[in-house]
């Protein structure tokens, strides 16, 4: 929800300090670079317990995140391979992140409850290849109740309120496997039902693409025809050479 409705209007209010970046050297993939970076300071800290510490970097990993986007279209950079890095980047980061959770969920909780950030984890791989897949089809994916803003924004208050974290994990986890159910089925409306493949004969079926065309088979004709009147001439110059 956050990504579609409010990443738009803040990189447009960002794009100013975008350009004085840019002025001053900063490129977009740096940015992108230093958000991987502190999501790995990240990961450490709440892996180590220091959730506060955790909390700290992860707001810091979130700014370049943003920032990124204004540098790029503030100078005109903004290219597929930016974009590809940067997205490859977000999940890195979401590894890193929720990675960390589970480390410190190990050491101070029991059972199983360790698996729980990484079911969420795979839950939000998920719904980015939904989104990615797509779009590569020439379709939108975009939107639904979990997307990354929020789920930053709840781990933001799952370090803040540690005594909270098992329960906001859960809500996560549903919450993004909803998101995934919305995707898909945004995706499948726009697709539109599948064309069946219409029989022509009951004992042979043919589609439009295995069906040669009118112009393929003209000059098939012509060039057998050509064939046939090449060989006659050769048959009747070597009955005249034997004569």
């Amino acid at each position: 929800m956050f990504d579609g409705r409010f990443r738009t209007e803040a990189e447009q209010r960002l794009r100013p300090v975008g350009a004085n970046l840019r002025r001053v050297g900063v490129t977009a993939d740096q940015l992108t670079a230093l958000g991987v970076v502190m999501a790995v300071g990240a990961a450490v800290a709440i892996g180590n317990g220091a959730l506060r510490a955790g909390l700290l970097l992860l707001a810091l990993t979130a700014l370049p995140d943003v920032l990124d986007g204004a540098v790029a279209k503030a100078s005109g950079t903004a290219s597929p391979r930016g974009a590809f890095f940067d997205s490859v980047s977000d999940r890195a980061t979401d590894a890193l992140l929720l990675g960390g959770v589970a480390w410190y969920l190990s050491t101070t909780q029991p059972g199983r409850v360790a698996v729980l950030p990484l079911a969420v984890l795979a839950a939000s791989m998920l719904i980015s290849y939904e989104r990615a897949k797509a779009e590569s089809l020439g379709f939108d994916a975009k939107g639904g109740l979990m997307e990354r803003a929020e789920r930053l924004i709840a781990l933001g208050g799952a370090l803040l309120f540690d005594s909270l974290m098992v329960p906001i994990l859960w809500v996560m986890l549903v919450l993004t496997v909803v998101t995934a159910g919305q995707r898909f089925a945004k995706v499948w409306s726009q697709a539109g039902p599948d064309r069946p493949v219409v029989a022509r004969s009951p004992h042979r079926l043919r589609t439009r693409a295995l069906r040669p065309t009118r112009a393929k088979v003209r000059r098939g004709d012509r060039a057998s025809r050509t064939a046939e009147r090449r060989a006659a001439w050769q048959r009747r110059m070597r009955e005249r050479r034997s004569r």
